[in-house]
Parts: C-alpha cells; sequence; structure tokens
C-alpha cells in the first residue's frame, strides 16, 4: 500500500491579497486551453507558481493541482497524486486505478494510465490539471507517463505543467502540431508599469519614475530579484543610493538582498528560519517539535512571518501548513549548514522531525530526515514499516537511492540492508540485479555474527529466490525455496509468510498437486482473516476457486468465486477479473449463456488495462461461446486475437489452450488436414482424439484416450478425467461396442452430476445425443440423462425407467452388473474391478435389492430383460 498522501499538495495556492494584475499573461493563458499542454518555463524567482494561481482563480474553470517534490520520482506515487488531484474535481474519477496503485506489485503504468485515460475521458465537463514545480522530477520513467499521458489526452482536459527548465516531453513534436502553448522567462518579466505597481502600491514604496525605472532596468523585470529589493528598502534611508549600488547577477543579487532581509530579523526570528529551513513544510506542531518550543509558539511565528511577507507560502486556506520561498530555502538552508554542521546540531534537528513525522503515520517524510541525519539503523527501521515495506507503499525509488547511496561497508555492516535492497530492487522490476544482493547479503552474514534477526533474514532471501523462480515458471525451485523461506522466517512476519505460502500453493498447483495447493490457500485466507485480508487473501480466494473448478466442485468453485468479488471491494480490484472468468466459465458449463456472457464482459472490463493472461483465457470462452450460437466465424477471430497476445507477451503456457480450442472450432467447419496439423503440433491427445474421431478413426481414438484416462485417474485430476471418458464413450460407440461405450459414458455421468455439467456433454453434439438416448433406455443417471437429452434438444425415447426400477443402478454398480453377466467368479471380478472381494459383495446385494433379486443368474435374466449393461 502506498503511504498517507499529503493533501496540501492538492491546495491552489491562493491568490496575493495585494497583486499585479497581468491580463496579457492571463489571455495567453486561455488561448492556450485551445490546445494539449501549456508549459511555463523560466527560472526561479519569475512567478510561475503566482501567475498561475491568480489565472485559476479568476477562471470558472474547474481545476486540479498538483505540486510536486523529490517523491513524486517514484511513478507509482506520482500516479497516486495524479489522481488524487483529479478527484478533487471529480471525486468517483480513478478509483478503480487507485485500487490498482495500492497492490504489492503494480500493473505496468501503461495499463494504469489506460485506466486513467479512460475515466477521464468521461469527464462531464472541461478541467484543468496544473503540475507545478516539475523541474524536480528526474525520473524517465515518470516522463514517459506523462507522455503517454499527453499522447492520448481526452478532449476535456487540459495540461499545465511549470517548471524551472525544459522537461523530458516531445516538445518539438507537440510545437509542430501546434498543441503546445510556451511562457518563458522573457514572457514572465515584469514590464515597467508592471514593476511600478508592483514596487508602489503593492510594497508599499514611493519610487519615483525614475527610480522605478532603473531598478526594473537592474532587476531585469525579475520578480523575486524586485520582490527582494523591496523588502530591503523599507526602513532605507537613501532609496537613491540603495537602487544606484544595487548591480550584478540574479545570484549576486539573491545571494545580497536575502543577507539584508535577514540580518534586518530578531536573532529569534533568524533562528526560526534556519533551523525550519530543512522542511519541505512546516506547521506549527513540527516547528516546536525540532526546536523544543513550547505549545502554540511554533504557529504564532509563522503568522508573524507571513505578516512580515519573510518568502513564506500559505499551502491551505487555513494557514495551517507552509512552505519557503524555495530561494530564500536554499539561502537559509546554506547558512544553516555553514552554521551547523560542525557539530550534531543539523543531524538532531533532522532526527526530531523524523519522530514527528513517524508519530504522525508519515514515515516517508520520516526516512528522508533520517537519512539526511545519517541515521542509518532509524531509516533501514523505518523502510521496513512494521512489516510493509516503504517501497511497498510507493516510495521504492527514494529507499533505491538511498541504499546505493550507502559504501558497501555499511550495507556489509549491517546484511538486512542488503536485503532490503534486493526486495527494493525486485519491486521496481529490476529482477536481474536482486540474485546479485541476496548473494552479497548471504557473504555479509557470514562474515558477522548471528543475532536474533538473522534466521528471517535467511527466510526473507528464500522467498525472494522462490518469487523470481515464478518468472522462470520453475515450480521444483519455487517450492524449495518456499519451503526454507517458511522454516526461516520469523512467526511475526506476517506479511512475508503469506506471500510466501501463497507462492507455496501456486507452485503445488502447476505441478498438480491440486490437494496440497488447496491446503496452502486455505493458509493464506484463514491469516487473512485473522489480520486483515490482504491482496494475497484475494489471491489465494481465487486460486481455490480454481481447484476447486478443475475438481469438478463447479458449486463450491463458484460460491468461492462470488466470495471473491466481495473481497474485491467496489471499485473492484483488477485482480477479479479472473474470478468473472471463473464465473462465466461455470455459467457456460451450466448452459446459462447469457449470465457467462456477462461475467465474460465483466472480466475483459477489468482485464483490459492490464498485461496479464486472462486475456487470453477470456479469448477461448467467447470462442466457446461463440460457437455454441453458431457462430464459427466469430470464434476464430476471437481466438486469433488470444493467439496474438499470448505470442507478444509471451503467455506460452497459454498456448495449448487456445490451440485445443482452435482444433475444435477447424472441426466444426470441416477443416480436418489443418485442425490434425495444429493437434500434433502441441501434442494435444484429447484434440488429436477428436480429430481420429472427426476422421472416422474411433481405434486410432482410443489408443490415445485410454492411456490419458489412466494418466488423469492416478494424478486425481477429475477434469480431465472428465474429458477423456466422454471422448472414449463417443469412441467405443463409433465402434459399436455399446455397452462399454455406456459404461465409460456412467463413469462420466457419475463425475460430471454432482457438480451440474450440461456442455460437456451438449457440444459434442448428435454422437453424444444418440449415446444419451440409448442411456436414457437403459436407464442409466435417468433424470440427469433427460435434463442433458433436453439441452440437446432431444426427447428421451421409451418409458422412463424409473417406472422399472424403483431406484437406479449407479455408474460403478452397472459396471459390475456386466461383469456379472460374463463367466468370471466373483474374486476374478473383484481382480477385474480393483476392489476387494468384500466390496464386490457390498455391491452385488445393492445391485440384488434395486432389481429386486435373490442371486445373480436372476440378477443376470432382470438385467436382460431391462437391456442394462
Amino acid at each position: 500500500m502506498l503511504p498517507p498522501l499529503l493533501a496540501t499538495k492538492l491546495y491552489i495556492p491562493p491568490p496575493r491579497p495585494k497583486r499585479v494584475a497581468r491580463p496579457r499573461l492571463v489571455a495567453r493563458l486561455n488561448e492556450g486551453l485551445l490546445r494539449k499542454l501549456t508549459l511555463i518555463c523560466a527560472p526561479a524567482g519569475f512567478g510561475k507558481t503566482t501567475v498561475v494561481s491568480e489565472w485559476v482563480a479568476e477562471g470558472a474553470r474547474p481545476v486540479a493541482w498538483l505540486s510536486l517534490d523529490y517523491g513524486e520520482n517514484d511513478p507509482a506515487r506520482f500516479l497516486a497524486y495524479l489522481v488524487a488531484a483529479m478527484q478533487t474535481i471529480a471525486p468517483a474519477l480513478g478509483a478503480s486505478v487507485a485500487g490498482m496503485l495500492q497492490t504489492p506489485q503494480p500493473p505496468p503504468t501503461e495499463a494504469i494510465l489506460t485506466a486513467l485515460l479512460n475515466d477521464l475521458a468521461g469527464l462531464p465537463h472541461a478541467a484543468t490539471l496544473v503540475l507545478d514545480d516539475y523541474h524536480v522530477i528526474n525520473a524517465p520513467a515518470v516522463d514517459q507517463a506523462l507522455t503517454f499521458l499527453l499522447d492520448h489526452l481526452p478532449p476535456p482536459l487540459h495540461l499545465v505543467v511549470t517548471t524551472r527548465e525544459d522537461p523530458q516531453l516531445p516538445l518539438a513534436r507537440l510545437r509542430a502540431r501546434g498543441q503546445l502553448t510556451e511562457l518563458r522567462a522573457a514572457d514572465l518579466r515584469f514590464t515597467a508599469a508592471e514593476a511600478a505597481e508592483f514596487l508602489n502600491p503593492v510594497m508599499g514604496l514611493q519610487l519615483s519614475v525614475a527610480d522605478v525605472a532603473a531598478l526594473e532596468n537592474r532587476t531585469e523585470g525579475w520578480i523575486a530579484g524586485l520582490q527582494l529589493a523591496a523588502l530591503s528598502m523599507q526602513g532605507q534611508k537613501d532609496i537613491a543610493g540603495f537602487i544606484h549600488s544595487f548591480t550584478g547577477s540574479h545570484r549576486f543579487v539573491l545571494d545580497y538582498l536575502a543577507e539584508e532581509v535577514l540580518q534586518q530579523q530578531p536573532d529569534q526570528i533568524q533562528a526560526f528560519l534556519l533551523r525550519t529551513s530543512i522542511l519541505d513544510r512546516l506547521c506549527g506542531p513540527l516547528c516546536e517539535a525540532i526546536l523544543l518550543a513550547p505549545a502554540g509558539k511554533g504557529q504564532a511565528t509563522l503568522e508573524a512571518i507571513e505578516r512580515a511577507n519573510l518568502f513564506i507560502v500559505p499551502l491551505d486556506n487555513e494557514r495551517h501548513w507552509y512552505r519557503y520561498h524555495h530561494l530564500f530555502a536554499e539561502l537559509l538552508r546554506q547558512r544553516l549548514h555553514q552554521s551547523e554542521a560542525q557539530g550534531r546540531g543539523l543531524a538532531e534537528l533532522h532526527i526530531r522531525a523524523s519522530a514527528w513525522y513517524e508519530s504522525h503515520g508519515l514515515e516517508l517524510d520520516a526516512f528522508h530526515h533520517a537519512v539526511a541525519a545519517q541515521d542509518v539503523a532509524r531509516a533501514e527501521r523505518l523502510v521496513e514499516g512494521d512489516g510493509r515495506p516503504l517501497p511497498y507503499r510507493g516510495a521504492a525509488v527514494p529507499v533505491m537511492h538511498w541504499l546505493a547511496s550507502l559504501p558497501t561497508a555499511a550495507l556489509d555492516a549491517r546484511p538486512s540492508l542488503w536485503v532490503t535492497y534486493a526486495s527494493t530492487l525486485m519491486f521496481s522490476g529490476r529482477n536481474t540485479e536482486v540474485e546479485a544482493k541476496l548473494r552479497a547479503a548471504e557473504a555479509a552474514m557470514t562474515g558477522s555474527l548471528s543475532d536474533d534477526r538473522t534466521p528471517d533474514q535467511v527466510g526473507r532471501i528464500a522467498a525472494m529466490r522462490a518469487t523470481l523462480a515464478v518468472i522462470q515458471n520453475d515450480s521444483a525451485t519455487i517450492i524449495a525455496q518456499a519451503r526454507r523461506a517458511l522454516a526461516h522466517l520469523h512467526p511475526d512476519n506476517r506479511t512475508v509468510r503469506t506471500a510466501t505460502t501463497w507462492l507455496l500453493g501456486h507452485a503445488q498447483q502447476l505441478q498438480g498437486d491440486r490437494a496440497a495447493a488447496s491446503q496452502a490457500y486455505r493458509e493464506v485466507i484463514a491469516s487473512g482473516e485473522a489480520v486483515g485480508n490482504s491482496i494475497y487473501t484475494l489471491a489465494a480466494t481465487i486460486n481455490l476457486g480454481q481447484v476447486q473448478e478443475a475438481d469438478n466442485q463447479l458449486p463450491l468453485a463458484a460460491e468461492t468465486y462470488r466470495r471473491c468479488l466481495e473481497l474485491a471491494g467496489d471499485p473492484p480490484q483488477r485482480m477479479a477479473c479472473v474470478a468473472h472468468l471463473g464465473l462465466a466459465a461455470i455459467y457456460y458449463e451450466w448452459n446459462d449463456l447469457e449470465a457467462a456472457e456477462r461475467q465474460a464482459q465483466d472480466s475483459l472490463q477489468l482485464a483490459r488495462p492490464l498485461v496479464v493472461d486472462t486475456f487470453a483465457a477470456h479469448g477461448v470462452l467467447v470462442a466457446r461461446l461463440r460457437l455454441a450460437r453458431g457462430d464459427g466465424s466469430g470464434a476464430v477471430a476471437a481466438l486469433a486475437e488470444a493467439e496474438a497476445f499470448v505470442r507478444q507477451h509471451n503467455f506460452e503456457f497459454r498456448m495449448p489452450d487456445v490451440a485445443a480450442a482452435q482444433v475444435l472450432t477447424l472441426l466444426r467447419q470441416g477443416q480436418l488436414a489443418e485442425a490434425a496439423q495444429l493437434a500434433a503440433t502441441h501434442a494435444l491427445p484429447l484434440s488429436q482424439a477428436r480429430v481420429c474421431l472427426a476422421q472416422g478413426d474411433p481405434a486410432a481414438a482410443r489408443a490415445l484416450l485410454e492411456p490419458a484416462r489412466q494418466q488423469a485417474e492416478a494424478k486425481h485430476w477429475p477434469d480431465e478425467q472428465l474429458q477423456a471418458l466422454v471422448l472414449l464413450a463417443l469412441a467405443l460407440q463409433a465402434q459399436g461396442k455399446t455397452k462399454p461405450a455406456l459404461l465409460a459414458l456412467g463413469e462420466a455421468l457419475a463425475l460430471a452430476e454432482p457438480g451440474g455439467f450440461v456442455r460437456t456433454f451438449v457440444d459434442e453434439g448428435p454422437p453424444m445425443a444418440a449415446l444419451l438416448r440409448t442411456a436414457a433406455k437403459r436407464g442409466l443417471a435417468p433424470q440427469y440423462v433427460r435434463q442433458l437429452l433436453a439441452a440437446l434438444g432431444v426427447p428421451a425415447a421409451g418409458p422412463p425407467v424409473t417406472q422399472m426400477l424403483r431406484e437406479p443402478l449407479s455408474a460403478r454398480e452397472l459396471e459390475v452388473v456386466g461383469l456379472l453377466c460374463t463367466d468370471l467368479s466373483g474374486p476374478e471380478i473383484a481382480r477385474e474391478l480393483r476392489v476387494s472381494v468384500n466390496t464386490l459383495r457390498t455391491h452385488t446385494k445393492s445391485i440384488f435389492a434395486k432389481l429386486g433379486v435373490t442371486n445373480r443368474r436372476a440378477a443376470v435374466r432382470r438385467a436382460e430383460e431391462l437391456k442394462l449393461p
């Protein structure tokens, strides 16, 4: 999760009570609204922020404002503030994006921006977004994000950027296309008339026209220079002499006038200004904390400084938060370093600021001041964040910069820092750099004394290696490293333990060990319920639903998927797309095509901005829906799109599912040769068996299906067992082997009936209809068979078997009846069925009771009368 966002960064700076009207600039800004971007670029002190805030105050257009600082070099944090800013004018906008950013590892930036742009396109009115002080951004990823936003900016939104230097945006392209309005230093400088209005009515001086012209000429219209000059002249007796001696460059002017301003303040105010200059934002209680001043003193001093117009800017309407003018803050910090750097005074100020921020839940600001104080232990503790590390809350970039700045000796002295370094790299997607840091951590631990944290660090290292193995789809390594991690992680390290348990379940699911995977997922869910649901609770619940679905437990899986949708919230987290797709597949199997269509559409809406394999699975399901409605060309199109996505994004593990659906579609279109080639290319036994059946070679189909069935049964994979049995029944029927075909069908029905499967049978068309009619005549699962025949649009023939038998025989009992009709002895039948003699006796006793007979011979006669197998 991201750290708390500072609301003060979203306030529009209020216009000054006394200000210089600048209609020429307002006209330029209004004209710029017809284009995509307005860029206001000039050095410090040219009034960029002031002119925009005054323009905004005069207009009627809704404006979202974001004052940037160095923390927004982290893309996730930048995007979070961007969304928060837009929500000040459209509260419902970007809610799903905010949810995406709260995940432990957010989706790609482009996917997040796509979702945001979709929301922005729906703005009911024109609006403006102001990004103030963009020069603090030096992260290419943020520049790329803003470029993407600009390239696709919807017409209702206009972007304004203020900066001291040209940003890394496609300015030349925007300029050539007439999409850019620019205000530069030459535009922002005060004219002679504006300088006169500023110096006299606004600043309260009484300068002659000649004095104004001289001062304006010497400052070249530089607004900060004029303001500093005006402050210095207050109380001066020889104004003309002062102006005459006022020469030099901007830097010289700034230093000279700031010195004059500072020296004119009482010692107490000077000390306050210098020591609070370490803060980017100030409030009374924070100033009191770092100065050890009594309550109320800080706020009173800030208000006095504002009244004296000493380069302080209010950040909210309540005058609770302030900041110093950037140039003034730079000068104050320079003087503070000169006066305090020799001792611990400066570091102590930063420690006090860090402690105040931490106590108010602002861990990122607390971390920045701990780093400034060079307090490595405190900074590390704040990064760890009591189980919620700062990198996982949108602060990966500053943590990375700090760790990169530390000498190797400092990292070796605290091996846990190497571990943090590795986890931050992993979170930032720099996976190729992680292993080197993990090895450095292990080497450092080898050379240092163990403490009570060492086992947990070993566990974290193993957990990261398990995570890296997920990228390689290396289930064996995931399991080995996850088990090592769980053996070493501290019991209180719930975040990493939960994530690792989920990894273990994921790997076990990949290996087909569904029971073990389910157990792992249930542990994750139980952990979430105990300590508060997390993203892993949702992920594990989705995965549990997938396992239940694969085990043919469709009602239970549907209930689990619905629970996922509850956990996903409103608006839902993007991960819920998998639950929607799972429900769509279940509704399809239940032959509720309209509900399946709705769930598939919901899944697509959530998955569309993401680059996830769910999109490919969605294409397969859509193809099945279109085939069910006779739309073969639509199915082909859906599968072509799915295949292109799989190959573009290297989701090759999804290709067998896509290919199997393509084979089915080709067979429906009569393209047997193409289907055969595709099934062989991807080595899909069930698809190859389908091709053999279509080619009129049921023997070849059986040769493929028998091993597939046995393998699925051995692995306890009921879903694949069901598919193999259905096709095997059709192959046996095609060979004229009615009794074995009905036996295979009976087993399939027994597997399918508890889950309510319909389309698995219906999709096989006329051959399955014929076999089911035969089953109906023989009394095989009569109610279920009638349901399936009704779905196929075929009435069941003959009298209801339920009228002939008080209770129908199960699939297993029908198999026993078939063997009772042979010459095999009881022990031989038991061996054939792979059951004990006692179990066989139980089956025969039940059969005799249902058939109303007392011995084997009578049972055989009765079975022949009823035309049972």
